[in-house]
């Protein structure tokens, strides 16, 4: 029976605690959005998610990190964090205190504060390189294959939701790597959503059909994949990725972290494997999370929380009064 209470805590106590963490993290950095000053807002995002993290019955370490290859302040690669009590659930964790620092400091869209757990050595290590991506909701899942062109791709997508190629919405990262891709999506017939960072935040979007995107395609992070893998994967969403390295070197380290085929392309439960959990606060109103909103004695934050194990999703909106929780 002791074997088995860490997983019974994670499963029955966990869900509700770990949004806590996002939205502190999420208040920490919009306060100080359209500063102009990103490293500042990740760090205040850090700090919070860091003191937020020692609430918690768990016994975490951090298998993605953020900010490493910006040099940011982070919550590092290794990092254990939670109470760690004997009680404690073992679990890896993948997040980003604030996904689109430069969202945050400009005051743009789309900015997020995201956590995904799973049970010890169930997240794929992911080194801090490119990942190519194709990400799809519930009504797609099984259409998508990475090894096929983008048209391919679209056609398929198409006919699984019962829509024309026409009536898609695709959401690319606007980078000089993708023009090619841009001009096959839009000669394809679909249409196109440029976004300027948060490639979680726009996976996470395709899987609910009120954010009016539909595919999500490009290269951006290899971490960030392994977050989007997670949260897709509670929400019955679709993910393939292939992990596109610059340099030697890049293959050398992904080698030292345990990455046996470097040119494999994953799907969404070899990313994030068993069971798993994901929480989202929004910083700055995207396309499926509204943004921090402050008022004269605290804030509203907006958050989804999932599960894989029963695929729940909650949607939670919170009052937090500063004069009786100060931040």
């Amino acid at each position: 029976m002791s074997e088995q209470t860490p997983q019974l805590t994670m499963d029955r106590n966990l869900a509700l605690e770990v949004v806590r963490v996002t939205e502190m993290a999420a208040i920490a950095s919009a306060r100080l959005m359209g500063f102009g000053k990103k490293d500042e807002a990740d760090q205040a995002a850090v700090d919070a998610m860091r003191k937020a993290f020692d609430t918690l019955n768990i016994e975490g370490v951090v298998v993605i990190g953020e900010g490493e290859r910006d040099e940011a302040p982070m919550l590092y690669i290794g990092e254990k964090v939670g109470k760690g009590t004997q009680s404690a659930a073992p679990v890896d964790i993948a997040l980003d205190p604030l996904e689109g620092t430069n969202l945050c400091a400009y005051g743009r869209p789309g900015a997020i504060s995201v956590v995904a757990l799973a049970n010890r050595g169930n997240l794929l290590n992911a080194p801090d390189t490119y990942m190519e991506k194709l990400c799809v909701g519930p009504r797609a899942r099984g259409a998508i294959d990475l090894s096929k062109s983008a048209t391919e791709n679209l056609e398929n997508i198409a006919k699984a939701m019962g829509r024309s190629v026409r009536e898609l919405t695709v959401v690319i990262l606007e980078r000089e790597r993708h023009l090619d891709l841009i001009k096959e999506v839009r000669v394809a017939g679909a249409r196109v959503k440029l976004i300027e960072d948060g490639d979680v935040a726009a996976c996470v979007a395709t899987c609910f059909e009120e954010s009016g995107v539909d595919v999500l395609m490009g290269t951006g992070g290899a971490p960030e994949g392994v977050i989007s893998a997670a949260a897709v994967r509670c929400i019955d969403g679709d993910f393939q990725g292939r992990l596109r390295f610059r340099t030697k070197e890049e293959e050398a380290r992904a080698t030292r972290m345990g990455v046996k085929e470097l040119h494999k392309i994953y799907k969404a439960d070899e990313l994030a494997r068993g069971d798993v959990m994901f929480a989202a606060t929004g910083v700055t109103t995207g396309d499926f999370l509204k943004g921090v909103r402050f008022f004269a004695h605290g804030c509203e934050t907006h958050s989804v929380i999932m599960r894989s194990k029963t695929g729940t999703v909650r949607h939670i909106t919170a009052t937090h009064r500063f004069d009786k929780k100060p931040m």
